[in-house]
């Protein structure tokens, strides 16, 4: 039986022949990238464990969540990591460069068929050139730089063919939103994608970094894609060597083939709260505060590009604040050569230095309580942007917003901007409670449970990203679910040795391991769901955190409060308050390694 591109790129990043789905495998890493958000805490954990740097030459620094230095915080980490940098020889791309999943295509650190890793959630935008690239806490991070390997399981493969080719006004991001509208945040979870299809091998660069750069919020591995000549010429000068791109055997075996007809691809926005709740553009006006074109998946010279187009000649409405960000300075410069930014300036709207801006707290992008904005990120989970109202959209759709005053496309953009209701500001309060110590970790658990029947709680509202910057473990617990509506006293009301049981798809989205700690730092004995996001299962289990996986939760009739154990072992669990049993997925050998070895590390 033949092997699919991330069967192979595992194999050969691990000396073995062959793979298939569910091997574990100690993957060699080529790059190993810890950002300003948490790099702090990679190097705390080297220095702590006193662990040796494997190969400097694959390690590095890329600050892009905080480019512009302006948060004491993240300055103090920058500077930590810095320090740390200078001392062991690590390459540091400032926060001068821009985001560093791209500078890693740009410098050529990742290409076809290599493998790569960053505490950055859409590492796996590396897809987009055929690259094999992950999302990691801060924990296998600092595994990586000190062994150059990371354990993984090879993940099943799902081909999507697209039949056709789409309208030609649609963008990158219209593609990808209509995939979201298909496949929704837990169909493809937990698999690598491979993408095939007539209109694949015409995509650009740019075009297939922004379709790949939501395979996070698909729930998928990775989305990788065949290589055509333009991107293997660009990684070649790049890389500065003869690439051969890594195809899948004729008779690999996939879990799906899944074919998609393009030619009814619409345009689309992602309505506020979920990127998969995708819509087309309504008749009626969506007034609109802000708009933000930029972030890993619309950062790009074409995206640049396609708003300069929309906002040659125009200005955006008086009641609308238009922020522009490159995603690196090679794209900052270019706009600059090429005359973009004078019309972004014409236009009115705000032109910031490359990094990732909207997307992390410490840069433009952000919105207010009340603040609706059209942003061409790539997430908008409550909070993820700010404490207002995000819709997500291709770069057209916000540029031509921006001028509008309310969400439009550029075919129909009013001669003079509509006049709009005054907003109303939302209210938001919260406080602050004393941490609680860690529990214990014994084989079988006995608790009260913390029952949320809901699907894709993800690690915004379990964690937000304004806490980002505490390091403090101990400090954690008291900002659990404060994002989420309903539980945000879930901090001061939880006791040490709950248990909390919820849906599909828990801790989805970003790559922090607060949002694991946090639960630690509680006293919670594990965390029960019928599915967890990829990244958040690897930063349970290298914490020695307890999750289980189980499709039966419905048959337990939990109700908050019920006495329930668990055995990690067995995967036996048993509401004793109702006398019910089921059986979850017990833990993997690797995971009850790490658990009774109380970590990773």
């Amino acid at each position: 039986m033949g092997m699919t591109v991330i069967e192979k790129i595992m194999a050969a990043h691990s000396g073995r022949e062959t793979l298939e789905p569910g091997d574990i495998v100690d993957l060699m890493i080529d790059a190993r990238v810890a950002r300003d958000f948490g790099g702090a805490n990679v190097v705390q954990h080297m220095v702590r464990y006193q662990l040796e740097v494997s190969d400097p030459s694959r390690t590095f620094f890329t600050f892009d969540c905080n480019p512009t230095g302006s948060d004491q915080k993240y300055a103090t980490n920058q500077q930590i990591c810095r320090q740390y940098a200078r001392a062991h020889g690590i390459r540091v791309y400032d926060i001068n460069k821009g985001i560093g999943s791209h500078i890693l295509i740009e410098e050529g650190l990742a290409y076809p068929g290599s493998t790569a890793i960053s505490t950055d959630s859409h590492a796996n935008i590396l897809g987009a050139v055929g690259a094999f690239g992950q999302g990691m806490g801060d924990k296998d991070t600092a595994g990586a730089w000190q062994k150059g390997t990371v354990w993984f399981r090879v993940p099943s493969s799902v081909k999507i063919v697209m039949k056709g080719k789409p309208d030609p006004a649609l963008s990158a991001k219209d593609i990808v939103l209509n995939l979201l509208a298909l496949f929704g945040a837990d169909s493809l979870l937990g698999v690598a994608i491979e993408v095939e299809g007539e209109m694949v091998d015409g995509l650009t660069l740019d075009q297939r970094i922004t379709i790949a750069s939501m395979a996070t919020e698909l729930g998928a591995i990775i989305m990788l894609f065949p290589p055509n000549q333009e991107v293997i010429r660009y990684c070649q000068s790049r890389a500065m060597k003869i690439i051969t791109p890594v195809t899948a055997d004729p008779d690999a075996s996939y879990a799906d083939i899944r074919e998609v007809d393009v030619t009814r691809f619409t345009r689309r926005i992602s309505l506020p709260g979920k990127p998969h709740d995708t819509a087309e553009i309504p008749e009626e006006k969506i007034w609109i505060d802000s708009a933000f074109i930029g972030s890993c998946t619309n950062g790009r010279i074409e995206d640049m590009k396609a708003a300069a187009d929309v906002l040659r000649g125009r200005k955006i409405a008086e009641c609308v604040v238009l922020k522009i960000v490159p995603a690196t300075d090679r794209v900052w410069q270019q706009c600059m050569d090429e005359g973009l930014l004078e019309v972004f300036k014409e236009s009115g709207a705000l032109v910031s230095n490359a990094g990732c801006a909207g997307c992390a707290a410490g840069q433009v992008g952000q919105n207010g309580p009340g603040e609706v904005t059209v942003s061409t990120g790539n997430r908008n989970f409550p909070g993820k942007q700010g404490k207002g109202a995000v819709y997500l959209a291709s770069p057209e759709v916000a540029a031509a917003s921006a001028i509008a005053g309310y969400i439009t496309d550029p075919d129909r953009i009013p001669e003079q901007p509509a006049q709009r209701p005054a907003p109303k500001p939302e209210k938001r309060d919260g406080k602050s409670m004393p941490p609680k110590k860690t529990a214990e970790n014994p084989v079988e658990v006995t608790g009260r449970v913390w029952y949320i029947p809901r699907d894709h709680i993800d690690t915004d509202m379990i964690y937000h990203n304004s806490y980002l910057s505490v390091t403090d473990v101990e400090e954690m617990g008291q900002y659990t679910f404060r994002n989420m509506e309903g539980y945000e006293n879930f901090a001061s009301e939880a006791a040490k040795g709950d248990i909390l049981v919820a849906g599909k798809n828990f801790g989805s989205g970003s790559s922090r391991q607060q949002a694991v700690d946090c639960f630690q730092s509680l006293g919670i004995q594990c965390v029960i769901a019928e599915s967890f996001g990829s990244i958040y299962e690897r930063n349970a289990i290298n914490a020695a955190f307890p999750i289980l996986v189980s499709d039966r939760i419905g048959e337990l009739q939990l109700t908050d409060g019920d006495k329930l154990t668990v055995n990690f072992r067995s995967g036996l669990i048993h509401n004793r308050t109702k006398d019910i049993k089921i059986k979850a997925t017990p833990f993997s050998e690797i995971q009850l390694e790490i658990y009774q070895h109380n970590g990773l590390f």
